[in-house]
């Protein structure tokens, strides 16, 4: 009878998340109907032909299943280093540590560097594997290195799940990370490429809705290997990542490359036919022109890393470096680790982490479904200063709160019921603020403002600097919040603060611009443009006030 309640709650999860992704396919297919909103008219007037044919958006969809596998581990590895059976077989001396601390210090009770470096190790692979992945996505395609990083996930999860020693769990993970690191680099940048450019935004946030998916669905599975008797649910759990590997994997076998792909590639008749079949027109002559253009000045380059250092990249640069560097510093981590706390405060019991993440995982994704909805209506810029203040004003709440109650020695004591609401209420406005703003824009800007002469270079960087500041962030939280305490909180919030001034000042809005064409937002910016000269771009331009709300044609 036990068992009922928690199979309706499974059941009620993977329910909310199926539905989710229709209401995702039904949403994009409803806004394909209305006329375009928010397109930005460029210097030369271009506007492409085209519609969202029902072919391309089921393409985008099983592109962004690559986001189920980085969901997936993140969502499964901090679940799994929790499991006892686990601990016991791999890291005892941290379960003995753990079991002898009988401390009441909430800030310490889960600093330790083993355990952390094990979960983190997975980035500095995914880092190396970038580097690689951009040569890979240049030179043979954005499917094929699709393929890679979910057979190499798939091949990590075999070698986890069947782990016998601490050895097998490394190389479990390189492998993993390695799967991770070409996903990353190539399904951003397929999703951009494929999308009708009115559409780019809310195609290529489908990355970052199967990343909150993939979380929920890693911690739901945890919470129910973790009752199997016996202790090898943690196996099932690991190994159980062998179910996005297939759907990636398989997904790329099907999915068609994309027209910028195959004209860097030398396939110029192909790509035209396969962007004929993509826009669901004929009449694709004039953006077919700028790919094939783009295509002929990429070729001319023959270092794009070292290109990359040119002046005339250096607001591209700029962004590929501060965007994933700044996504990583927003303290969502820091927020999603008191949950349980909270949430057990409030009445959950021992199903406290399980109930934590259902809620603030579907919270997740139903905030990824308002970027889905807003982002090419409302903006990148307005997303970005919005959801920063909005996280900036629940840091400041939480932080007094816990500071209030935990104070510096991190025991709270009896907390009342009231107190824990409302705290976790802020919780989940702060997780709606990162899921619908830095979350998926954090991916989809970098990926859409490279020129092909650079693009796999710069989303390697991007993705690089993502995994670099991940790692860190991994590896020294738990003992900064050792010694910060709930000092972390404001500490956090001061690079949202940080953050949102730059959106402010320094990024444009790309919203409704072709990819292709995006270089113009550069020459228009009132402080960027200075980096480029009308040499580089010599068609004309916009000008952009300062701030970067809108360009005016000059």
């Amino acid at each position: 009878m036990h068992s009922s309640p928690k199979f309706f709650l499974f059941w009620l999860c993977f329910n909310r998340l199926f539905h989710s992704y229709i209401f995702l396919s039904f949403l994009i297919f409803f806004r394909s109907k209305m006329p375009a909103v928010g397109g930005i008219g460029l210097g030369t007037g271009k506007e492409y032909s085209g519609n969202l044919t029902p072919f391309v958006t089921v393409t985008c969809i099983v592109a962004a299943m690559g986001g189920l596998i980085f969901g997936y581990d993140i969502g499964i590895s901090g679940g799994v280093t929790t499991m006892t059976p686990f601990l016991q077989k791999f890291f005892r001396k941290v379960w003995e540590k753990k079991e002898a601390d009988k401390s009441t210090n909430q800030y310490c009770q889960y600093d330790s560097q083993t355990l952390t470096m094990f979960t983190s190790s997975l980035y500095l692979a995914a880092l190396l594997a970038s580097l690689v992945a951009s040569i890979v996505t240049r030179k043979l395609g954005r499917k094929l290195s699709m393929l890679l990083g979910g057979l190499l996930f798939f091949a990590g999860a075999l070698i986890n799940g069947f782990a016998k020693a601490i050895w097998m769990l490394i190389v479990g993970r390189m492998l993993l990370g390695f799967g991770v690191g070409f996903a990353n680099q190539s399904v951003p940048l397929y999703l951009s490429e494929m999308a009708p450019y009115r559409y780019r935004g809310a195609l290529n946030i489908g990355f970052q809705l199967s990343i909150t998916v993939g979380i929920l669905i890693a911690n739901v599975l945890n919470y129910f290997f973790a009752k199997i008797k016996g202790g090898w649910g943690w196996r099932l759990s690991l190994g159980g990542a062998m179910v996005p590997a297939l759907i990636i994997t398989v997904g790329s076998l099907i999915l068609p490359d994309t027209p910028n792909s195959m004209i860097e590639r030398g396939q110029t008749e192909e790509a035209r036919e396969k962007l004929k079949r993509i826009r669901g027109v004929d009449d694709v002559d004039e953006e077919f022109r700028d790919l094939v253009a783009a295509s002929d000045a990429s070729k001319l380059v023959e270092h794009p890393w070292r290109n990359l250092l040119q002046r005339k990249y250096r607001p591209h640069l700029t962004m590929a470096i501060l965007i994933p560097f700044f996504q990583q510093l927003t303290g969502i981590n820091v927020i999603m680790f008191y949950a349980p706390v909270l949430f057990n405060t409030i009445g959950f019991g021992d199903d406290a982490s399980l109930m934590s993440a259902v809620i603030t995982g579907i919270v997740n994704v139903a905030a990824t479904l308002v970027s889905i909805y807003g982002v090419d209506k409302w903006g990148r810029r307005f997303l970005f200063l919005e959801g920063g203040t909005q996280m900036l004003i629940c840091q400041a709440v939480v932080a007094a709160c816990i500071g209030a109650k935990f104070g510096t020695s991190g025991n709270p004591g009896d907390l009342p019921k009231w107190y824990a609401i409302v705290v976790v209420l802020f919780i989940c406005i702060y997780v709606a603020g990162f899921a619908w703003s830095w979350g998926p824009l954090g991916w989809l800007v970098p990926s859409e403002i490279f020129p092909l002469e650079i693009r796999s270079a710069a989303q390697s960087i991007n993705v690089s600097v993502n995994m670099i500041f991940t790692f860190a962030v991994a590896q020294v939280f738990l003992t900064m919040l050792c010694h910060l305490k709930f000092g972390l909180f404001l500490f956090f919030a001061f690079f949202v603060v940080l953050m949102s001034i730059f959106v402010y000042y320094f990024l444009p809005e790309t919203k409704g611009i072709p990819i292709e064409e995006m270089n113009r937002v550069w020459k228009s910016h009132w402080y960027w443009s200075r980096f480029v000269q009308d040499v580089d771009y010599p068609n004309g331009g916009m000008e952009m006030s300062k701030g970067g709300q809108g360009p005016k044609n000059v």
